[in-house]
C-alpha cells in the first residue's frame, strides 16, 4: 500500500491508540492467571492479534465483547504444536519462556523481519532452566520443550528488556509450588528499565508472584505458597500508547494545534519520556484533564538520551527536522535489531526529504532543515518509519508518497485514519480518500 500525504494544517482532538506493550503483557498475564480476565480498551494491531493467537494456541479461550476481551485460562495447556508470532519482537521474546512451561514440544515461528532477529539469548539461557531448545543458529524457527524450572541465573539485558520480561512472567506464574525456594534472576547491563516497570506492574495487577529487585540488577522471587488459591477474576484497562501518541504530538507541533487524549502521565511506559524531549525543544505544550495540547511554533534543537526508549527515535527525528539548529539523540545501538536497521533507514529516508542525519557511534545528529521537502520514501516494512515520514510530510514542500505504508498495521492500524480525522490530506494507493 502507498500513502500520499499532502501538506495540510491539523486541528482537533484525537484519542491515543491502545498500547501494544500493555496489551501484549496483559495477554501473557491473563494466560498465566487461571480464571477469567477482562481486558478493557483492547488493542487490535497486528502485534496484538499475534499475542491473542499465541494464548489461544496455549490453551486460553478468548471472547470479543464491545470494548473488551474476555480471556479464560487454566494456565499453559497447549492445544497446538506450533505458535506463530507474526512480526512481533515482544511476542517471541516474552512468550517463549511461557511456552517452555509446558512439557510438550512446541515449534515457535514468525514472519518478515522477525526471521532475521537474533534469538541466541534463549539458546544460552533456557537449557540452564531444564528446557530443550533447538534453533537455526539463533534464528527462527525454534523448538522448545520444558517444563521450565526456575533457577538462580544471570542474564545479559543489553540487547532487549523483552527477554527478561518473558523470564519474569515465567518465574512469576502462580501455579502451586512453581517457586520452591527463593530464586534470583541477576541481570547485567539492563536496557529499557521502564518497560520492566510496566511488566512488574502488569504482573502485580494479575496476581502473579512479583519479584523484589535491587536497582534492576537482581530480581528475587520469594517462595511461592502451595496452599493459597491466588488466581481470581481480573479486570485490566489497557493503557493508551505513548509510542503511537508521540507521533500524534509531533504531528500537532508540526502542523497543529492538536489535543491528544488517553495518555496517562503517571504511566510506566518508557515512551512517556517524549514529554521531556518536547520540553527540551521548547515546544508549545499544555497538559490538563482533557489531554495534552500542542501548538506549532519556533522550536530549538535539543539533546535527548533515548537509550531506555529507542522507539522514540522516529518521531523525534521528524520533530528535529523542524527544529532550529542541531539535535543530538543518544542510544543508536538500540536500533539495530528493530524491524529495520532503524538508524540507517531514518538516515536514508529523511535524506530524501532534505534532512541531513549524521551517525557516529551511539549518537545521531539531526540537522534542522529550513525546508523539509516532499519525496518518494519507503517504510522498509517498518511501522515507525512509515509514521515518521508521514508526520514529517505534514508541513513539507510538496507531497510525500510512502511505499509499503501498510506497515503501520503492526502497531497502529488506524494511524492514517486518525491523521485524516485531524484534517490531514491523506490518500491511499490510487489517491482514494480514506473517508469520502
Amino acid at each position: 500500500m502507498k500513502a500520499t500525504i499532502r501538506p495540510t494544517r491539523l486541528k482537533g482532538s484525537i484519542l491515543a491508540p491502545a498500547s501494544k506493550s500493555s496489551m501484549q503483557r496483559a495477554c501473557a498475564a491473563a494466560l498465566l492467571n487461571k480464571g477469567v480476565s477482562r481486558l478493557l480498551n483492547p488493542g487490535h494491531s497486528n502485534d496484538d492479534k499475534a499475542a491473542i493467537g499465541i494464548i489461544q494456541a496455549l490453551g486460553a479461550t478468548v471472547t470479543h465483547e464491545q470494548d473488551a476481551l474476555v480471556i479464560k485460562s487454566g494456565g499453559v495447556q497447549p492445544i497446538a504444536d506450533t505458535i506463530h508470532c507474526g512480526e512481533s519482537g515482544l511476542s517471541i521474546r516474552m512468550f517463549t519462556p511461557l511456552v517452555a512451561l509446558s512439557n510438550q514440544e512446541i515449534t515457535i515461528n514468525g514472519s518478515g523481519s522477525l526471521l532475521t532477529r537474533p534469538m541466541d539469548f534463549f539458546d544460552e539461557v533456557l537449557p540452564q532452566l531444564g528446557v530443550k531448545i533447538s534453533s537455526q543458529e539463533g534464528k527462527l524457527p525454534m523448538t522448545v520443550q520444558g517444563p521450565l524450572q526456575p533457577r538462580n541465573i544471570t542474564v545479559d539485558g543489553s540487547l532487549s528488556s523483552q527477554f527478561l520480561t518473558g523470564l519474569l512472567m515465567a518465574y512469576g506464574q502462580t501455579s502451586e509450588g512453581s517457586i520452591q525456594e527463593e530464586t534470583t534472576i541477576s541481570v547485567k547491563d539492563l536496557k529499557s528499565k521502564p518497560y520492566i516497570d510496566l511488566t512488574l506492574d502488569v504482573m502485580k495487577q494479575f496476581g502473579l508472584n512479583v519479584p523484589v529487585h535491587s536497582n534492576y540488577e537482581k530480581f528475587v522471587f520469594s517462595k511461592q505458597p502451595t496452599s493459597e488459591a491466588i488466581n481470581s477474576p481480573v479486570e485490566y484497562v489497557v493503557e493508551g500508547d505513548w509510542s503511537g501518541g508521540a507521533f500524534l504530538l509531533v504531528a500537532g507541533l508540526i502542523a497543529g494545534p492538536v489535543t491528544v487524549r488517553g495518555l496517562d502521565l503517571t504511566s510506566t511506559q518508557a515512551d512517556r519520556a517524549i514529554i521531556d524531549a518536547l520540553m527540551a525543544a521548547n515546544a508549545a505544550i499544555a497538559m490538563d484533564a482533557k489531554g495534552i495540547t500542542v501548538h506549532p511554533g519556533e522550536m530549538d534543537g535539543f539533546y535527548f538520551d533515548a537509550t531506555d526508549c529507542p522507539d522514540l527515535f522516529p518521531p523525534l527525528v521528524a520533530l528535529a527536522a523542524y527544529c532550529n539548529g542541531q539535535t543530538t539523540i543518544r542510544g543508536v545501538s538500540r536500533l539495530m535489531h528493530k524491524e529495520s536497521n532503524r538508524a540507517l533507514t531514518l538516515q536514508d529516508e529523511f535524506d530524501k526529504m532534505g534532512v541531513f542525519i549524521e551517525l557516529e557511534g551511539d549518537t545521531m545528529t539531526i540537522h534542522g532543515s529550513e525546508f523539509v521537502k516532499g519525496a518518494d520514501v519507503h517504510s522498509n516494512h517498518d511501522h515507525r518509519i512509515a509514521m515518521a515520514c508521514a508526520v514529517a510530510a505534514l508541513n513539507a514542500v510538496d507531497e510525500t508518497v510512502i511505499d509499503e505504508a501498510g506497515a503501520v498495521n503492526k502497531s497502529y492500524p488506524d494511524f492514517f485514519k486518525d491523521l485524516e480525522k485531524l484534517g490531514a490530506d491523506v490518500s491511499l494507493d490510487n489517491k482514494i480518500k480514506l473517508h469520502e
